[in-house]
C-alpha cells in the first residue's frame, strides 16, 4: 500500500533544467546544487529510469555543468530550448510523453523561472510534479523561496533528493539499494 503521493518507480522520470557553467558565478551554492543533480541523475541511472535534461539556449549560456556532464553515458541527447519552460519546446514534450512516466522529479535552474514555468506546464498537462527542493537555485534567496511557495501552493509536491530516492526504492530489499545508499553517503 502507498499514498498516491509516494513515487513509484514505475512511472517516474527525473527532469533537469537548464544546470549550465553560465550559472557557476551567479548562483549561490551553484556547485552543490550540481553535485546534488549529478548524484540524482546516477540514482535514475541505477533504477534505469528516464532522464531528461534541457539547456536554454546552449550557444549563449553554455553547456550542462560538469558535474552533470560526468555523470551522463556517451550519447545522451540534451534537449536545447530557447522557452523558459521546458513545456515550450517540441522535442521535451515528445520523449516525456513517450517514456510513459506520470509522474516527475524535477530540479534545475533557475527556480523561479524556467524550473517554475516548467513546473507548471506539467501540472497543466496533469503531470504530478515532485520538487527536489535541495537542487534548485536562483540568483537571490528571495526569488527561490517565492517560487518554491508558488509552486507548493499550486500542487507540486515538495521532496528532496534522498526522499526521492528513497520512495522509489521502497524496501531496503531492492536490489540497487546498496548502490543508492553508498552514492549518497
Amino acid at each position: 500500500m502507498a499514498h498516491p503521493k509516494i513515487l513509484d518507480i514505475q512511472k517516474t522520470a527525473l527532469v533537469v533544467v537548464d544546470v549550465q557553467e553560465a550559472f557557476r558565478s551567479a548562483i549561490p551554492e551553484f556547485p552543490q546544487i550540481a553535485s546534488r543533480i549529478s548524484i540524482a541523475v546516477r540514482g535514475f541511472q541505477m533504477l534505469d529510469l528516464p532522464i531528461f535534461i534541457t539547456e536554454q539556449y546552449p550557444q549563449g549560456l553554455g553547456r550542462t555543468a560538469e558535474e552533470i556532464l560526468f555523470s551522463m553515458p556517451e550519447g545522451f541527447e540534451f534537449i536545447e530550448k530557447t522557452a523558459f519552460s521546458a513545456g515550450g519546446a517540441a522535442e521535451f514534450v515528445e520523449k516525456l510523453r513517450a517514456s510513459g512516466a506520470a509522474q516527475i522529479v524535477l530540479c534545475g535552474l533557475e527556480t523561479h523561472i524556467c524550473v517554475n514555468q516548467t513546473a507548471h506546464d506539467l501540472l497543466t498537462e496533469n503531470y504530478e510534479v515532485h520538487l527536489m527542493t535541495d537542487c534548485v537555485g536562483s540568483r537571490f534567496t528571495q526569488d527561490k523561496e517565492t517560487a518554491v511557495q508558488k509552486m507548493t501552493q499550486n500542487g507540486v509536491v515538495p521532496s528532496t533528493i534522498e526522499m526521492a530516492l528513497f520512495e522509489l526504492l521502497r524496501d531496503a530489499q531492492h536490489e540497487q539499494f546498496k548502490e543508492v545508499q553508498n552514492l549518497i553517503k
